[in-house]
């Protein structure tokens, strides 16, 4: 059946409106570039650790190539012109993205005596995109704040009043197999030092080459060897379990 002339016309119309669009939309997206994630925090590690400390709370040392990183975010925020008070942070980075690739004295917020000792930092230009410098700017005014450094400090507070060999089981994650009171993967703390209470070579024994089947409760259960724990961390930390 032939198509009617006002379908046909409302059909020519609509061919010349979509098909520029979709030419438009194919060749557009030629031209476009992928987006790609980046990783803030690690690119900090990678590119900024091997001279700035990127602890929280940070550590300071004597021969320091640069200042720990809390104190350039604190540092910067606090001493970056802008009018409107809501833009400080957005300030903030746009320095850090600027002076990493154009450094000097003069745009350095460093007192006389800390750009003397420090120097100004070298351009870091071929060492970091532009990309990856607005990642690591975003994490370090994400991360660096007052809010996240009172959080941390009184983490390091509550873990320096643990007893020595608490601090060794979670440096060593003893607390992802065993609890002091409760049995999880492996026996509690308490249990072995009920089955073992003068037995403190043994332990000791266990740690360094694991140990397997010795506990019906453990279903089997291997306890791997930790073989890079020193003789005087032995001792703190099997006494400390005799002791739970």
């Amino acid at each position: 059946m032939p198509m009617r002339l006002g379908a046909k016309k409302v059909m020519i119309d609509l061919y010349k409106t979509v098909l520029p669009l979709s030419l438009l939309l194919l060749f557009s997206g030629c031209n476009e570039k992928p987006s790609k994630h980046y990783d803030g925090k690690k690119l900090l590690e990678q590119k900024c650790s091997s001279c700035h400390n990127i602890d929280l709370p940070p550590y300071t040392f004597e021969n320091e190539k640069a200042p720990p990183m809390m104190a350039v975010a604190f540092h910067v925020v606090n001493f970056v012109k802008t009018n409107d008070e809501s833009q400080r942070v957005l300030k903030s980075k746009e320095f850090v993205n600027d002076y990493v690739l154009n450094p000097s004295a003069s745009k350095s917020f460093c007192d006389k005596e800390s750009l003397e000792s420090y120097g100004v930092m070298p351009s870091q230009k071929g060492k970091i995109t532009p990309d990856e410098l607005e990642a690591v700017s975003d994490y370090i005014f994400e991360h660096f704040t007052q809010q996240n450094l009172m959080k941390a400090q009184k983490e390091k507070r509550e873990f320096d009043a643990l007893p020595a060999g608490k601090k060794l089981a979670l440096k060593y994650k003893c607390l992802g197999c065993h609890r002091v009171d409760k049995k999880i993967i492996g026996p509690s703390f308490k249990d072995i030092a009920k089955k073992y209470p003068h037995a403190k070579e043994k332990i000791i024994k266990s740690i360094t080459k694991g140990s397997k089947a010795q506990w019906k409760s453990s279903n089997g259960a291997i306890m791997p060897p930790f073989k890079n724990i020193d003789k005087k961390e032995l001792q703190t930390l099997s006494e400390w379990i005799l002791k739970s």
